[in-house]
């Protein structure tokens, strides 16, 4: 009896091993669509998130191929694309971003890593000026508590950056009602708007100040996700089975998509856990009467 379920043990240790393996290094692509009579338009999104300098071949021509696959007209980029740690080298995100740059607008908004250069320059070094200067150089500006309006479309995209006290671990912070607003003025009901926010704990908050969809990472899937339930098991807060781990959620009238990210740094594997590239579709509802 012992040697079987020595042999048990070691078969899903195996199973176990490969998995994780497997899963640390490929994604899946996932795909929304929704339909609203403000957007003038019908266009298409790819959205990427948490990629932490993550290569998928040579080059990431897996991945630059999966989106050009896709023929988005743009780029949306929910934050992480890097990994905030000391002399560490920002040519994997750069290529990626210089290569998007080519072929497609990008409209990118900070996560806590590049949110994290900011802070602490005694510990990164001018590494967010370099990483500022190199966006610049190949066309991107972050969305920084600002926004871009594309009218030809009907949408406009905000990026938020909210304070480093609600990434704190164990528990959310407070976030007071008006803060959104004090960051971002008010949302406009006249388009649709689509909010960069890396963080989906506060998503009930970033529905009340007026986003129409909210796109965010930094969860990473919860690292492993237990097979037929489906929940993530841990969130950068360190939090066990986060109510918000990846996948489509509302809040009222808005919709959050929560991507898995596509690397990963702190604990550096994923199980029952794929990385995740979201194809979204924004199409017009217009039915003849809107207004052009």
């Amino acid at each position: 009896m012992i040697d079987i379920l020595i042999t048990v043990a070691g078969f899903l240790a195996v199973v176990l091993l490969w998995v994780m393996i497997y899963d640390s290094n490929r994604f899946v692509i996932r795909e929304h669509t929704v339909m609203d009579r403000r957007i003038r338009k019908s266009c298409r999104a790819v959205v990427l998130s948490d990629l932490h300098n993550k290569r998928y071949g040579k080059n990431n021509e897996k991945l630059l191929g999966a989106i050009r696959s896709a023929r988005p007209d743009f780029v949306l980029i929910a934050g992480d694309i890097l990994t905030a740690k000391p002399k560490a080298s920002m040519e994997p995100a750069l290529e990626l971003l210089g290569e998007l740059a080519k072929d497609y607008p990008v409209y990118y908004g900070n996560g806590n890593h590049e949110h994290r250069l900011k802070l602490y320059p005694q510990s990164y070094g001018d590494m967010a000026d370099r990483y500022r200067e190199a966006l610049k150089q190949i066309g991107i500006e972050p969305l920084v508590n600002s926004h871009a309006n594309l009218p030809d479309l009907g949408i406009t995209i905000y990026g938020c950056e909210i304070d480093k006290l609600f990434f704190r671990h164990f528990r959310t912070q407070d976030m007071k009602p008006d803060y959104m607003r004090g960051l971002l003025g008010q949302a406009s009901d006249r388009t649709y708007t689509v909010l960069l926010a890396h963080n989906p704990d506060y998503f009930p908050q970033y529905a009340d100040w007026g986003a129409d969809m909210v796109l965010s990472g930094h969860v990473h899937g919860g690292v492993a996700r237990v097979p037929f339930w489906g929940k993530g098991v841990l969130s950068p807060a360190l939090r066990l089975f986060p109510k918000y781990d990846g996948g489509i959620y509302r809040e009222g009238n808005a919709i959050m998509i929560l991507s898995r990210g596509l690397g990963t740094h702190t604990i550096p594997i994923r199980v029952f856990n794929p990385a995740e590239l979201w194809v979204v579709d924004f199409l017009t509802d217009c039915d003849g009467s809107c207004d052009r």
